[in-house]
């Protein structure tokens, strides 16, 4: 992946704002931004009343912006500032490659669909981008709770009390609190965080200089925290958590040093290195925790055996490189999301090909999430667009979400009932909410 900061994000405020009081680096000026995360606070009083920023879905369904944009007050309308943007968009590409093959694979999706209704929209908590191709910066851990990266603090919001709180700060000396002999525990400061997982009680972390912060949710501070490497291209892209065939639970990170690293969760242990020809973007392990797909800089995706880093196959498809991934909860089905603006669909049991090519709107494919029930998958590209593909249709029916803004991360609540988004701006960040529809069934939220 490319060894730099966000210098490709393109945020909506510049468009049509004087933005001069911004800075364009996030980590650019120390004091100001440790202000930014000593200072973080929140109204603790439940029943203050809504901010004027937020809009909810009934503001929306009588015709307020969902991100609260005063279009009214704009010099163009919405449909014309998006014409403008699906010209002018530029899609980042590692690989030049001719599409024209490519587009005559991807399935055609019958657009309009709506699975989920939008439902709440807070400027009160704003994700952060560190690496404009790493977007998995936020978890939802039930349909009340979210967590995303906010500077320099993961932050978890109660969709519920309408309430943020942060949870882990990485500004000030990080001591790990576990203490077992020969573990290679060390202190760590100013990580800038590049990725995160949330499961199971359990935060882990990862940093632009090759951290790993692994916080117990239920315990003060944090219980393990390292430099997986000192290569000098260090960024830890991807961390998860999971269980392995026997129920053991293992924290899982890839690197830009080609190397893929498994810990046991519980002491944090290093139990199994892979190592690779390329720099790994991202992984992901199958439901039943057996196979691990493995995808980097690189055209072809990998499928390694998840408890020895065995490869046992290969897929060929994409254009350029990859840096999402999803299984299906059978665990038959792998999403790939990838820079050429696809998300290939793998039946496991035929690897000869892709069983559909799923295009994006504008820009490339950088995260990808199945429903724990299976029926959806959504897609989000760089900026302004996520996709929800109803699975039982053949993945021939879609909903579209058409916001402003860079996209910090997607994720869907265990129960499938919620749909959390991220935007990264420096006037609209927020996170989106938006809820399952069920029908036969008077919808409480935005039609």
């Amino acid at each position: 992946m490319a060894h730099f900061l966000n210098d490709d994000l393109e945020y909506v405020a510049d468009d049509y704002y004087d933005v001069t009081d911004f800075e364009d680096d996030p980590f650019g000026d120390e004091q100001s931004h440790k202000n930014d995360v000593t200072d973080f606070e929140f109204e603790d009083d439940v029943d203050t009343s809504k901010p004027k920023t937020d809009t909810s879905a009934k503001e929306a369904r009588n015709g307020k912006d969902i991100q609260g944009i005063p279009w009214e007050r704009l010099n163009f309308t919405r449909d014309k500032y998006r014409e403008t943007r699906l010209k002018q968009y530029k899609n980042y590409e590692s690989l030049s490659r001719s599409h024209e093959e490519l587009e005559r694979q991807c399935l055609e999706v019958e657009k309009g669909k709506t699975f989920y209704d939008f439902h709440f929209n807070t400027r009160l908590v704003k994700s952060t981008i560190v690496h404009f191709q790493l977007r998995n910066l936020l978890w939802a851990t039930s349909k009340h709770d979210v967590y995303l990266m906010q500077n320099y603090s993961v932050v978890h919001w109660s969709s519920l009390l309408k309430r943020g709180k942060e949870v882990l700060n990485v500004v000030k000396p990080i001591v790990p609190t576990l203490k077992n002999p020969g573990l290679l525990a060390q202190t760590l400061s100013r990580v800038q965080i590049s990725t995160m997982a949330v499961k199971e009680g359990l935060l882990v972390a990862g940093g632009f200089q090759g951290e790993l912060i692994c916080k117990n949710l239920n315990h003060p501070g944090v219980a393990y925290c390292t430099k997986l490497t000192t290569d000098e291209n260090a960024i830890t892209n991807t961390v998860d958590i999971y269980r392995n065939p026997s129920g053991s639970r293992r924290v899982i990170a890839a690197n830009n040093d080609a190397q893929v690293r498994v810990f046991d969760a519980e002491n944090f242990t290093c139990l199994n290195r892979f190592s690779f020809d390329w720099c790994v973007n991202n992984t992901c392990v199958s439901p039943d925790g057996k196979l691990l797909a493995v995808l980097g800089d690189s055209a072809d995706c990998l499928i390694a055996d998840a408890q020895t880093g065995k490869i046992t196959g290969s897929l060929k498809g994409h254009l350029d490189y990859s840096f999402a991934s999803a299984w299906h909860p059978d665990g038959r089905i792998l999403a790939t999301g990838n820079q050429d603006t696809t998300c290939r669909l793998w039946d496991i049991r035929n690897l000869s090909e892709s069983l559909a090519v799923l295009k994006g709107r504008m820009g490339a494919i950088r995260a990808v999430r199945f429903t724990n029930d299976g029926r959806f998958l959504a897609m989000a590209e760089p900026a302004d667009f996520v996709h929800i593909i109803d699975t039982q249709s053949g993945y021939s029916k879609g909903q579209e979400i058409d916001i402003f803004g860079e996209i910090a991360g997607i994720s869907f609540s265990p129960d499938a009932e919620a749909l959390f988004v991220g935007v990264a701006d420096r006037t609209y960040g927020s996170l989106l909410e938006f809820n399952r529809r069920h029908f036969n069934q008077y919808p409480q939220t935005m039609f």
